[in-house]
């Protein structure tokens, strides 16, 4: 099945058109500046060059119409006629509690959807639009939901619960959601089959480190707890974000600084993490290379940094009653060699005996942990976008089975 993946933001649109049977992408782009005049899509087919083009890109309804038409042009496309599009897969952020697997398209579906967006305001209104506008495109064409917290939704109660009056929750629906689930999904999945061990009889951390990062414990295949919670600040330290800390603060800072709630949202969101830590930057690359000159600033934000993540090995190994791998994926975690030897030092006590040459020569998927470590530890590429291609054939072939 060849299927079309669409991840929407407000002024982008990320897409990959992928071969499920062959798991391969035929092509991929990204339309950035979506409502500005100087708008402009980036598309690469498969073996060939990448090719940019600049243009009046008003709404998602005409960025998706540019992605239909390049992927049909005789120079630069993948196929000849857009009924090869057999189905169109969307990256949704938030299910909410409704959604714990991914969905057909309907009417419904959007309904409720459309009731989430106060759960993920940033979120799901471009990821609504998306489907909208893929819908008119392509009438024909069945459209499949695969949403980022569906793989944490089974968790437990007490990982899911905050320690407020419960009549909250069943008002107002807080409780941890966790995010970045189809990555986490993804890359423990893998890690099982590089293992050579069914997921069942795992217990598996996966941490996805990049501007946004979450880490999740996978006990026998399921989420058990993650770290993001209501929304994505919670947590791990980000790139902007400051994750963890005492819910007083940002009260006492408000009254400090006279901030409004956006202020304060916005500057726990967009103005903290490691670019408020550092002063610097919220690119890891950078902070390295600061640590490296001697930034004292930037050798705090990157010790918070891994301390947060090696401080959550600890608890989910603990939570599980032991640890069988640990998974890096992410920008961060796929290419930093810092950040990986700072979290794994001093983990033998768990079972972790990590390989530095390993380390410090990586390539796809591979082992970083030593022959004889109890843990492994895997560096893991993940693949977002085969996991939602893979979920929407499924969904579409039982609509299929089901009409029949």
């Amino acid at each position: 099945m060849k299927v079309l993946v669409l991840n929407c933001g407000s002024s982008s649109i990320k897409y990959q058109f992928m071969d499920t049977a062959e798991k391969i992408t035929l092509a991929k782009g990204m339309v950035e500046r979506i409502g500005m005049a100087s708008a402009v899509l980036t598309h690469t087919p498969h073996g060939k060059e990448k090719i940019r083009i600049v243009g009046e890109i008003l709404d998602h309804s005409i960025a998706i119409e540019y992605v239909i038409a390049v992927l049909l042009s005789p120079n630069h496309g993948v196929i000849k006629d857009k009924k090869e599009i057999d189905a169109v897969g969307h990256r949704v952020v938030h299910g909410g509690e409704t959604f714990s697997d991914s969905v057909l398209i309907t009417d419904e579906v959007m309904r409720v959807l459309k009731e989430n967006i106060e759960l993920a305001p940033l979120h799901n209104p471009p990821n609504i639009k998306g489907i909208q506008a893929a819908t008119e495109h392509l009438p024909n064409t069945p459209q499949v939901g695969v949403f980022d917290t569906a793989f944490h939704v089974k968790m437990p109660p007490h990982a899911y619960l905050y320690g407020i009056p419960f009549e909250l929750y069943k008002k107002y629906k807080i409780r941890r959601y966790g995010f970045h689930g189809t990555s986490h999904f993804f890359v423990a999945h893998r890690a099982a089959e590089i293992l050579g061990k069914p997921i069942e009889e795992l217990k598996i951390i996966t941490a996805h480190l990049g501007n946004g990062c979450s880490m999740a414990a996978v006990d026998h295949g399921k989420s058990v707890d993650t770290t993001m919670g209501f929304t994505p600040l919670e947590g791990l330290l980000m790139g902007t974000r400051s994750g963890d800390m005492d819910p007083s603060v940002i009260l006492y800072i408000m009254g400090k600084e006279g901030l409004s709630l956006a202020e304060a949202n916005t500057l726990m969101n967009k103005h903290s993490g490691l670019i408020g830590v550092s002063g610097e930057s919220s690119d890891m690359r950078e902070i390295e290379t600061a640590v490296q000159e001697g930034d004292k600033k930037a050798k705090n934000a990157f010790d918070l940094f891994t301390y947060r993540i090696k401080k959550y090995v600890g608890a989910y190994t603990a939570a599980m009653g032991g640890l069988d791998a640990l998974v890096f994926t992410g920008g961060i975690g796929e290419n930093s060699i810092m950040v990986r030897r700072d979290v794994c030092s001093n983990l033998e006590f768990i079972g972790i005996k990590f390989d530095e040459k390993l380390n410090e020569n990586v390539s796809g998927e591979c082992a970083i942990s030593t022959e004889d470590s109890k843990v492994k530890v895997l560096r893991i590429p993940t693949n977002e976008e085969l996991v939602i291609a893979l979920d929407t054939e499924k969904i579409v072939k039982e609509q299929l089975a089901h009409s029949k």
